[in-house]
């Protein structure tokens, strides 16, 4: 009796004779965690092409995009979207979901990001999460940011304050009243700024106080975390490079036409890496002078937006690190598909 058991439990399930028969017969307390990859790094590092000569190598996967300016359709030269022939090829999530003057948020992001993954294991596919905003990652991993509602009175007051005094007197008194949360953002995202002085003014708690550190990250999926990068030197002169290819491709056109459509008016995505630079130069005489500026700006905060991934990142400790210029793509590719298969057990 107790062979014809196994029997039936091998032919089921197709499974491995070392292991005990208890172990075998299938039980929902011992379902796999569906497994999701993360492909995380500085603009520049090939994150892309990682993940779609992945996509070929794991075979039926999904992308879903973890950049917060992908999502606003138009913002497609600044902020490198992959081209709608790849898309159509490879389903792509979070991609030209939002017009430009509608808002997205890191909570946005957790319930669509979420939605996209199950919707894509639904199918027996592969999630494939690329990009590269810290913040969304950290959501994914341990749930969205708590904090309280925002009460529109005080939201408004500094707002005004900020109207009057500038992004940068009201960064200066956030790094004074939290400096570790004003470490992880730009003193030029008035924002995150806006919203971090209101949670310390209702709460009388700095932001970090709400931190994640707490926190375990979710059962419910199987986080494979990477980070993706090459040597500051290397990375630098791509982001370079790329500034410069992003203007020979038209990217002042580009905002020329989501200023028409309401670029000034959306807070984040006006802040963005190079569409912040740029609105700046479309306010100019345009010369060759201002050009020549505009584009040295945009390189420059390139270059710092860079830096502070590496050190977001280095804080995150799910994520493990993958030097791509000692390691080419296509090994980086069968480096993380050996480790999603690792531990499967038929």
């Amino acid at each position: 009796m107790a062979e014809s058991l196994l029997q039936e439990e091998k032919s089921k399930l197709s499974i491995n004779l070392h292991i005990p028969l208890e172990e075998r017969i299938w039980n929902p307390a011992h379902q796999r965690k569906r497994k999701v990859i993360f492909i995380a790094g500085p603009t520049g590092t090939g994150k892309t092409e990682l993940s779609l000569l992945l996509s070929k190598s794991l075979g039926q996967c999904q992308i879903i995009s973890a950049d917060s300016m992908q999502v606003y359709k138009g913002m497609d030269i600044g902020t490198a979207k992959v081209s709608s022939a790849i898309r159509q090829e490879i389903p792509h999530h979070l991609i030209d979901i939002r017009n430009i003057d509608e808002s997205f948020n890191v909570v946005d992001f957790y319930y669509e990001a979420r939605a996209a993954i199950e919707s894509i294991l639904a199918l027996g596919h592969v999630p494939i999460v690329v990009g590269g905003a810290g913040f969304y990652y950290r959501s994914l991993l341990y749930g969205p940011p708590e904090g309280p509602p925002s009460v529109e009175a005080t939201r408004l007051k500094i707002e005004a304050e900020l109207e009057k005094y500038g992004a940068e007197s009201l960064y200066e008194r956030l790094v004074k009243l939290d400096p570790v949360y004003a470490e992880t953002i730009t003193r030029n995202d008035k924002h995150k700024i806006v919203r971090a002085l209101e949670i310390i003014e209702l709460t009388n708690k700095p932001v970090s106080a709400f931190s994640w550190k707490c926190r375990y990250p979710t059962q419910d999926f199987d986080f494979h975390c990477w980070f993706i990068y090459r040597p500051r030197e290397m990375l630098y002169k791509i982001l370079e490079d790329r500034c410069d290819e992003m203007i020979r491709m038209g990217f002042v056109d580009e905002v020329k036409t989501m200023k028409e459509k309401g670029l000034l008016l959306n807070p984040s995505a006006s802040q963005a890496i190079g569409y912040k630079q740029c609105l700046s130069f479309l306010e100019t005489a345009q010369t060759q002078k201002d050009l020549e500026e505009f584009i040295q700006k945009f390189k420059t905060a390139s270059r710092h937006y860079a830096k502070k991934q590496f050190t977001w990142f280095r804080q995150e400790e799910a994520f493990r690190w993958l030097n791509v210029e000692l390691h080419n793509l296509g090994t980086a590719a069968e480096m993380i598909m050996q480790d999603y298969h690792q531990g499967d057990l038929f």
